[in-house]
């Protein structure tokens, strides 16, 4: 069973209706979203979708799915994204498509935030999965030790023998901090430090979940309060 692809179906299909504005995440498992909303728009679905990235937008233009920038828009009436950890209480932990910062400013924006995980992202606290901090590149090192004065391991993302570049043209530090107990604090904490632009938390910004079940069917996960 494809597991991102039985996710990221139910959400185009159970949250994209006609005339909306939609906010299209990055990642392999909102990849089979914008597949399915391709689809639906070829069969006469009227949306306008805004991108969280240079490689979604190319997805989406080839899918005939009509795209303004968050500037050209009033509101996004849902956005739906992937998470690289998410618990239940919905925190999570995004970024490692590199995506962050423009995937945190459309989910700000919206009414809805949708996030779809297959089953080995939902977990019991956060932190397996490395914290990705975007920061800009001058002063990348001090920057990165003031991170690290967290007590965390850091490494700076590399694309081949030079740093990874965001379409933002920032850096991004993947930070290693273990289990996270309190990620609204953490969350805060680190957009304090001069040089980051912002980091891969996303708390209290998610409404729905979709994900795995233990019949192996998607499902609507319960959030705790």
């Amino acid at each position: 069973m494809n597991e991102k692809a039985a996710v990221g179906e139910k959400a185009a299909v159970d949250y994209v209706k006609d005339g909306m504005v939609v906010g299209l995440g990055t990642g392999s498992t909102v990849y089979y979203t914008i597949l399915k909303i391709g689809e639906m728009v070829r069969k006469g679905l009227k949306i306008t979708g805004v991108a969280t990235s240079v490689q979604t937008e190319k997805l989406a233009k080839e899918q005939g799915i009509p795209l303004l920038s968050l500037d050209e828009v009033k509101t996004i009436d849902v956005a739906i994204d992937g998470a690289d950890e998410i618990n239940h209480y919905f925190h999570a932990i995004k970024g490692g498509g590199g995506a962050l910062l423009r995937e945190k400013i459309i989910a700000k924006a919206s009414k809805q935030f949708v996030v779809v995980a297959d089953s080995k992202k939902v977990v019991q606290s956060l932190g397996e999965f490395p914290l990705p901090v975007e920061i800009v590149p001058f002063g990348a090192s001090k920057t990165e030790g003031y991170i690290q004065s967290f007590g965390c391991q850091t490494a700076l993302r590399m694309q081949g023998d030079s740093p990874y570049v965001t379409d933002n043209g920032n850096y991004i530090i993947d930070c290693r901090f273990g289990e996270i107990k309190d990620p609204e604090q953490l969350e805060k904490e680190l957009n304090n430090i001069t040089g980051v632009v912002e980091n891969g938390l996303f708390v209290d910004m998610v409404k729905h979940v979709i994900t795995i079940g233990e019949d192996k069917q998607a499902i609507l996960l319960d959030k705790l309060e």
